[in-house]
């Protein structure tokens, strides 16, 4: 991971403008997880491809990751990430948009330059811009969300899905492309990344009211004040009882509150309703879903399967 950090700088340094490139530094500089660059990785080495030629796709797809999140930053109004100011907040909204374009272009550029056969870069190529639009098609469910009438809890997990699940499970089938594994193989690792994606989000959004602020590193309870239709707000409004339902819509019904008495209000029904259980045990449900599709894979040596089972725990557990 320490060459893709020297190889991100490598790629702005020097370059001008620098109010262009000094914000895509900025993002891609705060490194976070790293959980897309891994998964290109970790796929790679577990159907035995060449590491080297991996640094591309997982620069790759840790561009449209960061791409999204400049643009994401913008469309929540969010002051931080990872701790720190977004790149809106340090510079200004209109340079942050053109950052973000500009690291979705150089996206393309990485995997168009990844030393493979003309095939497995066009597959490449296709999966990376599959996953660029299924992405889009995501946010602009989630925004059409937070105007809907009625969002159910099945439209919810497609819409993360497509906003989160496809890029992980699109890292890792990007690996497995470069190591011309079989179709097979290809499609259990691609389906294991969509059920961790979908436990990650889940996670996520359990973390933005339950973590710890300091280990989080963004403000707690954003969702809420936002008024974000979660899965831990569309499972209180299906399981509450009436006057509970009545409560949490008049206060995700767009009003001025309190910040910290609309926080205290609605988690108060999430723990009558035992909302957090709940989201816990269907963030479990997902973990086993990926396993199962581990089971799926054939390879030589079946132990290297053994930290995609760890990774699959580690991000459901996460705190952060």
């Amino acid at each position: 991971m320490e060459k893709l950090e020297s190889y991100f700088k490598q790629l702005v340094e020097h370059k001008e403008p620098a109010n262009l490139y000094n914000p895509i530094y900025y993002t891609l500089s705060q490194g976070g997880k790293r959980i897309r660059p891994r998964l290109v990785f970790l796929s790679t080495e577990l159907f035995g491809g060449d590491i080297e030629k991996a640094v591309y796709p997982a620069a790759a797809f840790e561009m449209l990751h960061n791409f999204t999140l400049i643009h994401d930053d913008i469309m929540d109004r969010a002051p931080l990430r990872r701790g720190r100011p977004t790149v809106y907040k340090e510079w200004n909204t209109s340079t942050a948009i053109l950052a973000g374009d500009a690291l979705a272009t150089m996206a393309i550029k990485e995997i168009l330059e990844t030393p493979a056969d003309s095939r497995t870069v066009i597959e490449l190529s296709r999966l990376l811009a599959e996953t660029s639009v299924e992405i889009c098609e995501g946010q602009q469910k989630d925004l059409d969300f937070e105007t809907a009438d009625s969002v159910t809890i099945e439209d919810f997990l497609k819409m993360i899905r497509y906003k989160t699940a496809v890029m992980l499970a699109g890292c890792l089938k990007a690996g497995a492309i470069l190591s011309h594994t079989s179709e097979t193989n290809q499609l259990a690792v691609y389906n294991y990344g969509i059920h961790i994606g979908l436990a990650f989000q889940l996670k996520d959004d359990l973390l933005d009211v339950y973590a710890d602020h300091a280990e989080f590193g963004k403000a707690i309870g954003g969702d809420i004040q936002d008024n974000k239709k979660t899965y831990l707000f569309l499972r209180a409004l299906q399981d509450g009882t009436p006057e509970q339902q009545k409560e949490l819509l008049y206060y995700f019904s767009g009003e001025s509150f309190d910040a910290q008495k609309k926080f205290n209000a609605v988690t108060a029904i999430y723990e009558q309703l035992q909302i957090k259980s709940k989201t816990e045990l269907l963030i479990e449900e997902y973990v086993q879903k990926s396993l199962s599709e581990l089971d799926k894979i054939t390879i030589d040596d079946s132990q290297k399967k053994e930290i995609f089972k760890q990774l699959a725990i580690e991000l459901s557990s996460r705190k952060k």
